[in-house]
């Protein structure tokens, strides 16, 4: 979609569309419908403009706390703190005994963290599911079809609490395609070590493809959840590879490649 009317995809060089992009053209949209961003929530048909991370998460809250059949959620940025998943994680339960089912999308860096796998092992056996996958989106929530949450800011200062039935099924949409592509969890196996054959190829791919098209590292860490020592690390493989002897040169051999895979 790169006009605010279309609704096609935006490609970006050699990257498959991420929820990231998805959530900026949807705002871009419901920013023609007013005529100057709100200094506080307003209505806007139906879309509704949160300001803050209370009355986020509290909207957030509502809307989950009375869900009655699906909750899909993408969350992006690599894991998250023990204490977190801890808190979320009797939140899901109660919501998976009272019938609601849970699908949840996080990054492939998840797959190495010690508390986030505790966690999938459980929410697992509850009765959720949980895939990843290699590239960057943006957080999405989607309660029953009905009502989605997407990020109006950067930041993620202010969210958009959405309700316009096409504009659900359309976020509903791209998360079940984003879903087919992603790779099944449990993280088996346990160890981290032993882990890293199915996602590094694919993250070594993603990577690839970022600095290509000329992202920082500060980026594309971001856009992968994971430190940038790490991709310093994956970069560094990589240059091993394709036997370059420093970035300026990987940049080129990574570009000749590509060309070629192109004919």
């Amino acid at each position: 979609m790169h006009d605010r009317t279309s609704t096609a995809v935006i490609d970006l060089p050699g990257l498959t569309t991420t929820l990231v992009e998805i959530s900026r053209q949807l705002h871009a949209q419901v920013a023609e419908v007013a005529t100057a961003p709100p200094p506080r929530p307003e209505h806007s048909g139906a879309v509704v403009y949160l300001e803050g991370l209370p009355e986020i998460n509290r909207a957030i809250r509502g809307a989950v706390d009375s869900a009655r059949e699906e909750i899909l959620t993408a969350q992006p940025d690599g894991p998250r703190t023990k204490s977190v998943l801890t808190a979320a994680l009797e939140t899901v339960r109660a919501q998976l005994d009272a019938g609601v089912a849970n699908r949840t999308l996080y990054q492939h860096s998840a797959r190495f963290d010690e508390a986030t796998k505790e966690y999938v092992r459980q929410v697992t056996e509850y009765g959720a599911e949980v895939r990843t996958l290699p590239e960057f989106f943006e957080r999405l929530i989607i309660v029953d079809g009905e009502v989605a949450f997407i990020p109006g800011r950067d930041d993620r200062t202010r969210a958009l609490k959405i309700t316009e039935p096409s504009m659900v099924r359309f976020l509903a949409d791209v998360f079940g395609r984003s879903w087919d592509r992603a790779e099944a969890c449990p993280f088996v196996p346990a160890r981290s070590v032993e882990a890293a054959p199915e996602v590094i190829p694919s993250l070594h791919e993603s990577i690839k493809k970022l600095l290509i098209a000329g992202y920082s590292d500060r980026a594309i860490a971001r856009r992968l959840g994971i430190s940038e020592r790490s991709l310093q690390t994956h970069v560094g493989r990589i240059k091993a590879q394709y036997g370059a002897q420093n970035r300026l040169q990987l940049g080129y051999l990574l570009g000749r490649a590509s060309q070629r895979a192109a004919f």
